[in-house]
């Protein structure tokens, strides 16, 4: 299942007092692996950066005036999305300033039935103590050394990782998060069987191979091993 997890970053606390987004970043997962897949972009927020925002990202009214307006990325940006569920700790925050300034160029905004709220998940996992991205990274033994300041990018990064513990599914991927699936037809019906990427290397040697084919050489004329050498053999 394809999954967006997304994080934003803005000039203030409320899109309804003229706060706005100056960074939206996005990470592709699918069945809760990250795809490599990103989107990344800083936002002009036409208006200035107020010194209690830019202690939290860093992000300076100079820096973002020579960045694109939302106008210029939203169709970017949706494409990126399409219908996929959306990942967001604190969704609320989030998608009421994407919302609003999808508003502003008229386009329809995002339905709260497609969020995925990490914040709730955590709340409901681990009830009674804090759940920020930070503690949460703590928790899960998450590395998040480099975040200094936030970013929408590196936070949705970290976020991807925090989720899949979330959830429960970092078990089933320890050991076995790349391989591929087949279809094993069988007489009892079709079969998922997991498949190494990269097989591992046969313990099998040439002497091993060549004693085999002298064996089967005392079994007659036509022994059943036949059917499974190679043609070429």
């Amino acid at each position: 299942m394809r999954e967006i997890v997304l994080d934003t970053e803005t000039t203030g606390l409320d899109p309804l007092r003229g706060d706005r987004l100056v960074e939206i970043g996005c990470i592709e997962i699918f069945n809760r692996m990250p795809t490599g897949q990103t989107f990344h972009r800083y936002i002009n927020p036409e208006r200035d950066m107020p010194a209690e925002a830019f202690a939290v990202h860093g992000l300076s009214t100079e820096f973002l005036a020579s960045k694109p307006l939302f106008i210029e990325v939203v169709e970017e940006f949706l494409e990126f999305i399409g219908d996929a569920p959306l990942v967001i700790h604190n969704a609320s925050f989030d998608i009421s300033f994407i919302n609003a300034e999808l508003d502003r160029v008229k386009r329809q905004p995002i339905l709260r039935d497609r969020l995925v709220d990490t914040l709730l998940l955590a709340r409901r996992k681990h009830p009674g103590v804090s759940n920020r991205l930070d503690d949460l990274c703590s928790r899960y033994a998450i590395d998040n050394s480099r975040r200094t300041k936030h970013g929408a990018l590196l936070d949705a990064e970290l976020l991807a990782e925090v989720y899949v513990d979330l959830i429960g599914a970092r078990q089933s991927q320890l050991i076995l998060a790349s391989e591929t699936r087949i279809t094993v037809t069988s007489g009892i019906g079709d079969t998922p069987r997991r498949q190494r990427e990269i097989p591992l290397a046969p313990r099998i040697t040439d002497a091993d191979r060549e004693a085999h084919r002298a064996f089967i050489a005392t079994l007659g004329d036509k022994p059943i091993w036949n059917d499974f050498l190679p043609a070429a053999v």
